[in-house]
């Protein structure tokens, strides 16, 4: 791909969990870390709590990702919990010596890393991905309570911080232990109140059921009536549900939306009371609107998945509908399109029939025509991605011309030729000076015009998106040098330029086609959403799979969380690849 990434283990597991933690707020600065060896075992362990309710813990055994956990954890939860306990009650945190602080409150907002080495481990469960040395739960239990009790004694501060944090989580625990009572399922809803909101199907195995999840009643609505009622079930929510990241647990109780999903799927909710082999439908799929708020409701849903209910993914239950974004009408035939993409080729399909194009004496029509429209189109997105990103159109056509390449770079009057040839070419440019790139022995020079801007060096044209345009300009400029003659019917055209080629042909295209682009799920009716989004046979849907869990967390915690700043580069960085954007 041209593209690189690096792994590392600078800092070891201390910059591990700094890093999954980076962008929230940590209630001790510095990780916690404890590495002791004891009978053979290697036990190493970094954490640190931060001012969110999520737990994350990762284990290893020998550097394999224990994904189910084992031994090891059983151990440092035992010890977390024990420790923590004996502080609270020696330093009189805990109101009159009564009752302790659960293991699940006291792991409130911890992200740790839990790792062992030893030399026979053996690994159960059903993808060999757990820890079974009996030997080891002592072990690391052992060396925890050790470490983690002296750290408390010499830095009672961050240990007042840890505990106190845990105790108002029991107590919001209490305040839930209600509002968790009336999301609990019983029979088939019939005490719920829920029938109203809930349109469920007749069948009953989980397996044959699926159930939407649809934003806004209109929608709902029409869902309802357009559905298979023995197989689908409805649930439309109003509004925006609540953004979990930023909820302790009793607030996302109080949600009716939220506990109205809750019961309807029937699963339960927390570490005490949830339990998947309960769930009520095999397909749960989110259906949105394509707009903004439709991708938020979207996102709030994911992050209440992720973080509440992670085995409803990891199982394969969740998925995200694929609504039409297009409906195109010619004459009394009509088309649902999927994208952007897909809306271009079928024009392009349209196109080949009528139009004639000449490039240096060749013809082309009909199928012949097909693979140019493409290619062609292909370079202008790659023109428009550059010109989003202040890349100057001319400029760029102009080195792509010549054909540079990186040796080009290695002799300074190259770059000073060049500079000459571009101010005659477009007097208002402007250079920097030409300076040297050490890393790769090279020539740089900054090219100014307007408001585009080019670095123009050996890191310019070694990108993936470079090569590419380069090879598409190559099998254009293959075709034969300007002008493009072109016939459409009995109307003849010449351009000089591939960006007027394309536009006119999609101009003429167009004409007698009809193309609405739908926004909102309740512009279609109850017909048209299950021919298009709901039918089994001929709907599309994404299921939703976490590939990178660390990954998964940074993003959830950068769109969803509390901090303004991480959220604000990761927009602006990814902004100039957003397109139709609803303003």
């Amino acid at each position: 791909t041209g593209k690189k990434q690096e792994f590392h283990y600078a800092g070891g597991i201390e910059s591990f969990v700094e890093h999954l933690n980076k962008n929230k707020t940590p209630i001790h600065k510095k990780p916690i870390y404890v590495v002791r060896e004891k009978d053979g075992v290697i036990v190493e362990i970094a954490l640190q709590y931060n001012d969110g309710y999520a737990e994350m813990i990762y284990t290893f055994a020998n550097n394999i990702n224990t994904k189910e956990g084992g031994t090891h954890l059983s151990g440092f939860k035992a010890a977390l919990t024990r420790t923590s306990n004996s502080y609270a009650s020696s330093s009189g945190l805990l109101k009159n010596g009564k009752g302790g602080i659960s293991g699940d409150d006291i792991r409130e907002g911890l992200t740790a890393v839990v790792s062992v080495k030893l030399p026979d481990p053996q690994f159960e469960g059903q993808t060999k991905m757990k820890l079974g040395n009996t030997e080891v739960k002592g072990l690391v239990e052992s060396i925890v309570n050790d470490a983690l009790g002296a750290y408390f004694e010499e830095n009672p501060s961050i240990a007042k911080k840890i505990v106190e944090k845990a105790i108002q989580a029991s107590r919001a625990r209490d305040a839930a232990r209600k509002a968790r009572e009336l999301t609990r399922r019983k029979g088939a809803l019939e005490d719920t109140g829920l029938p109203g909101k809930l349109a469920d199907c007749s069948e009953k195995d989980p397996s044959q059921s699926e159930i939407f999840i649809v934003e806004g009643d209109s929608a709902g609505g029409s869902a309802k009536q357009g559905r298979d009622r023995r197989t689908q079930a409805i649930l439309p929510l109003r509004g925006k549900i609540l953004n979990v990241e930023k909820a302790r647990f009793d607030k996302m109780l109080s949600s009716e939306e939220i506990r109205i999903m809750i019961t309807a799927l029937g699963t339960g909710i927390g570490h005490d009371d949830f339990d998947i082999s309960k769930i009520r439908y095999h397909k749960i799929v989110i259906m949105t609107d394509a707009d903004v708020d439709g991708a938020h409701i979207r996102t709030l849903l994911l992050t209440f998945f992720f973080r509440q209910m992670p085995e409803v993914i990891e199982n394969g239950y969740l998925y995200i509908a694929q609504p039409p974004l297009f409906r195109v009408k010619k004459g009394k035939r009509e088309k649902y399109i999927q994208n952007e993409a897909e809306l271009q080729d079928m024009l392009f399909e349209i196109a080949i029939e009528d139009v004639q194009l000449n490039i240096g004496g060749k013809e082309l029509r009909g199928k012949t025509l097909l693979p140019v429209l493409r290619r062609i189109a292909s370079y202008e997105k790659l023109i428009d991605w550059y010109i989003r990103r202040r890349k100057d159109p001319g400029v760029l056509g102009y080195i792509l011309k010549k054909n540079i390449s990186r040796d080009f770079f290695k002799k300074k009057e190259n770059l000073f030729d060049l500079i000459e040839i571009l101010k005659r070419r477009f007097n208002d440019i402007r250079a920097s000076d030409v300076f040297y790139d050490e890393e790769h022995e090279s020539y740089s020079v900054q090219l100014r015009r307007h408001n585009f801007r080019i670095n123009l060096d050996y890191n310019f044209i070694s990108t993936p998106e470079y090569k590419e345009l380069g090879e598409l300009y190559k099998v254009i400029r293959e075709l034969g040098e300007p002008p493009y003659k072109i016939r459409v019917k009995n109307e003849e055209k010449e351009f000089y330029e591939s960006r007027q080629l394309f536009d006119y042909i999609m101009s003429v295209t167009k004409k007698g086609i009809s193309i609405q682009r739908y926004k909102g799920l309740g512009e279609m009716n109850p017909r048209q959403l299950w021919e298009t989004t709901m039918d089994a046979e001929k709907r599309t849907l994404l299921k939703v799979t976490i590939d990178d869990s660390v990954l998964a967390n940074e993003i959830f915690t950068t769109l969803m969380g509390d901090q303004v700043e991480p959220r604000k580069e990761f927009i602006m960085k990814r902004a100039l690849e957003a397109q139709n954007i609803d303003v």
